[in-house]
């Protein structure tokens, strides 16, 4: 009879942990679509949610790491190395679309975020040569972003449900301000560097739209596989307390 009820116990646990909740405590499942509920929960789940789950393997998006990231511009190469992308955990969420029937998400959010890390730029900038390389530091300020997915469902192994990301497009603006801080732009002239710095940050909307592209186009695709790694470790029903339409 003991080793009966060992063995009971050892299915329950089994179980429990096969099916038991995954969603973490900061996840706050709306019971309805209304924009009010998924803003507040998209509001309350991002400070953890962008800290990365090892244990649901979602890495970290606050910071996150750029390896190495080449910039072709106008006349210029830019490398951007090394980096680290920070403030993500501070965003503030300004509206949130759920179109369960049609597959249709829409998040909006703006945020503050830096980006630190090492440069090398080979080229020119109108009628100034680039050679140099160095710390550089980005500053964005209320960047704001748009966020437009199509998705789906599936079942995995279990039969449980969960959603899936078929495709995405996003639109963002730079917001109020984007400064730059390149150091050791002219490796013969530090006056020269801060000339062309100092240009630099006088026309930012400029330079940030030739400029900051690839770097937002990555922080959107790292977040975007981020989400979808979330999505594949929680099921649907630990995230929303609608029913699942017909699929």
């Amino acid at each position: 009879m003991l080793q009966l009820g060992a063995s009971l116990f050892l299915v329950l646990a089994l179980c429990h942990s096969a099916y038991g909740k995954l969603v973490p405590d900061f996840i706050h499942p709306c019971n309805a679509t209304t924009r009010e509920c998924l803003v507040r929960s998209t509001q309350d789940a991002i400070p953890d949610f962008v800290r990365g789950m090892p244990d649901l393997g979602v890495p970290s998006l606050d910071p996150f790491v750029i390896e190495k990231l080449a910039i072709p511009l106008t006349g210029l190469k830019v490398t951007f190395y090394q980096g680290k992308v920070s403030g993500f955990r501070k965003c503030i969420v300004d509206n949130v679309i759920s179109e369960l029937e049609k597959r249709h998400f829409v998040l909006e959010f703006h945020c503050n975020l830096t980006i630190r890390g090492q440069y090398t730029a080979v080229g020119r900038i109108l009628l100034f040569p680039i050679n140099g390389e160095g710390d550089a530091k980005v500053k964005l300020t209320n960047l704001r972003m748009k966020v437009d997915l199509n998705t789906k469902y599936y079942k995995d192994d279990n039969g449980l449900d969960h959603f899936g990301i078929k495709d995405y497009k996003y639109s963002f603006d730079y917001g109020d301000r984007v400064s730059f801080d390149l150091k050791n732009l002219f490796k013969e002239s530090k006056e020269l560097s801060s000339t062309v710095l100092e240009f630099l940050n006088q026309n930012w909307r400029t330079v940030a739209e030739e400029f900051g592209k690839p770097i937002v186009d990555y922080a959107v695709e790292l977040a975007i596989r981020t989400i979808e790694k979330f999505f594949i470790a929680v099921p649907y029903h630990e995230l929303i307390n609608v029913p699942i339409p017909k699929y």
